[in-house]
């Protein structure tokens, strides 16, 4: 299975995903750029956190028009897996690919911790390696963190169990609607989440709970490896 991690000018997690690759599950990890226009070699494209463009004019409102997320379209149309985290989820809200938006922490301060969080969605490829209802511990560390969305789209992601991860109740750190910290597409092939699981790869880093996000996507492909193979 092959990883790319993309990096945008501003990303600063990208090393911390390609790392996470390399050390949980040992499979191969490109860096790609941004100016990249094929994405045909990848089974799994991370969208890492960071501040690209600088976050000016809105956090991942410049890298929504880079050439690589043409690729990352494509890619997601065809089934491939697609995980954005923190900067990675507000862009992938903002080139449409996943429903919502990322506005700022209710409170107007950066937040940086650790968090703990429900796994509300155990059947996406990013997450079946963990028990539905399971609290796990992942850090946070952004500014701009408050997930929206209208009423009628709640009521989608509740309806279509599009809601992956949650907030443990009366932990929301950003004031984001139903303590929502993770969502997928309809599909279930990409998910954006605030909190960072490549950096919950060790005890030594305070919680190991991020290591089975990509155990999962490693066991998701090679179900439909072997799927493919034995059809």
């Amino acid at each position: 299975m092959k990883f790319a991690v993309l990096v945008f000018p501003g990303s600063n997690c990208d090393i911390d995903c390609y790392k996470a690759v390399e050390d949980t599950i040992g499979q191969p990890v490109d860096f790609v750029w941004h100016t990249a226009t094929d994405l045909s070699a990848y089974d799994c494209i991370l969208v890492p956190g960071g501040f690209s463009y600088g976050d000016y004019l809105r956090c991942g409102a410049i890298a929504r028009f880079a050439p690589v997320m043409n690729e990352v379209r494509k890619a997601a149309e065809a089934g491939k897996y697609v995980l954005g985290i923190c900067n990675g989820f507000q862009i992938l809200t903002e080139a449409g690919l996943l429903p919502g938006a990322l506005l700022r922490n209710n409170n107007m301060k950066f937040r940086c911790h650790s968090a703990l969080l429900e796994v509300v969605n155990n059947k996406t490829a990013f997450t079946n390696q963990y028990s539905a209802g399971e609290v796990i511990d992942i850090p946070i560390a952004h500014g701009e963190g408050n997930y929206y969305c209208d009423d009628a789209t709640l009521e989608q992601l509740k309806a279509n169990n599009q809601i992956v991860f949650r907030y443990v109740a009366g932990n929301n750190p950003n004031g984001s609607v139903a303590d929502i910290a993770g969502v997928s597409n309809e599909r279930g092939n990409v998910v954006g989440m605030m909190p960072h699981p490549e950096r919950a790869i060790d005890q030594i880093l305070g919680s190991e709970d991020g290591k089975r996000m990509f155990t999962s996507i490693l066991n998701a492909w090679r179900e439909q490896h072997g799927a493919a193979v034995n059809g």
